[in-house]
């Protein structure tokens, strides 16, 4: 009897093999914005490019599985939410991860409504586009990079020293509404620039065109969008002042809460590939400005510290 334990046993094992096999080589699916040079771009006829592409892969290499990348399109308006977007994915299984995922509290709370519609996605049907996802609740991994603000400035102003807020006085400002820049300016010193400041429709209006003509003076803007203008635009009039705004995030990956293995694995592989100094790497054949990550990991309520100040 006991043989033919032994002998089930290891058949058991063996059959149970193919499995775990199976299992280590199913797709490691990462949800990219297909429209944020530099950190990911998808173009129909050209290789998929971005800091997060390539870090993507450097992931899923560690963890010996194959990449998949779900394209989606995010909305740049007053009324798009890149949480219930990042949820609506996530829990609707079109990925396990979205990278480039701000990581500050309010973009990790408790979703404030049960369900949301899906952002448009490669592959995505009409059906699709109509539905509402039950909704999740969200994990962050360890972030990967650091994301400012910076000051740009126009032609008019290049050369000019900034190293406060305060130093963008006389200037003619401009900033697209409801953005977190938008926010910064508005209250600076009890609003003291708000005579200065133009605003535009983000989405609508061309922010960087309208400064590379001298319409304005400077702006306030993520520093990875200035290096995707910087990379489309290498003879362009407008400069970087140099000076980064002291309340920035960290970006990294997000998943699901119920999905804490996977998140630990990332967390391993992340670790690793920042202490070879990939990523770092990563980011300069991207052409993206690298700035690794710094404390907190999450940052906390930015509006109330943005008042504050």
């Amino acid at each position: 009897m006991r043989r033919c334990l032994s002998i089930w046993s290891v058949a058991a094992i063996l059959a149970a093999a193919p499995l775990v096999a199976g299992a280590a080589e199913d797709p490691l699916k990462i949800c990219l914005d297909e429209d944020r040079p530099p950190l990911s771009v998808h173009r129909k006829g050209k290789p998929d490019a971005g800091f997060d592409v390539l870090l993507a892969r450097a992931v899923a290499e560690r963890l010996r599985r194959p990449l998949a990348i779900q394209w989606f399109e995010s909305r740049l308006d007053e009324d798009s939410s890149p949480q219930l977007e990042a949820n609506a994915l996530l829990s609707d299984g079109r990925c396990s991860l979205v990278g480039g995922y701000a990581l500050t509290q309010d973009s990790l709370v408790v979703p404030g409504m049960k369900t949301a519609r899906l952002p448009d996605f490669a592959g995505a049907t009409r059906d699709d586009r109509r539905r509402r996802v039950p909704l999740g609740m969200l994990a962050p991994s360890q972030p990967y990079i650091y994301s400012p603000m910076t000051v740009v400035l126009g032609p008019k102003a290049r050369g000019r020293k900034i190293g406060d807020i305060g130093d963008l006085a006389g200037l003619r400002l401009v900033i697209e509404s409801g953005s977190l820049g938008d926010a910064v300016l508005m209250s600076f010193d009890k609003g003291r620039l708000i005579d200065s400041i133009t605003h535009l429709v983000p989405g609508r209006d061309d922010l960087l065109g309208a400064l590379q003509r001298g319409d304005h003076d400077a702006t306030l803007i993520d520093l990875a969008r200035f290096d995707a203008h910087r990379a489309a635009h290498p003879d362009t009039a407008i400069t970087a002042s140099g000076y980064y705004y002291p309340i920035g995030a960290n970006r990294g990956y997000v998943g699901l809460a119920s999905d804490g293995a996977l998140i630990e694995a990332v967390n391993k592989a992340l670790g690793q590939l920042a202490a070879d100094g990939k990523i770092a790497e990563f980011g300069k054949q991207a052409g993206l400005t690298y700035l690794p990550p710094r404390e907190p990991a999450i940052l906390g309520d930015v509006w109330t510290q943005i008042i504050q100040r």
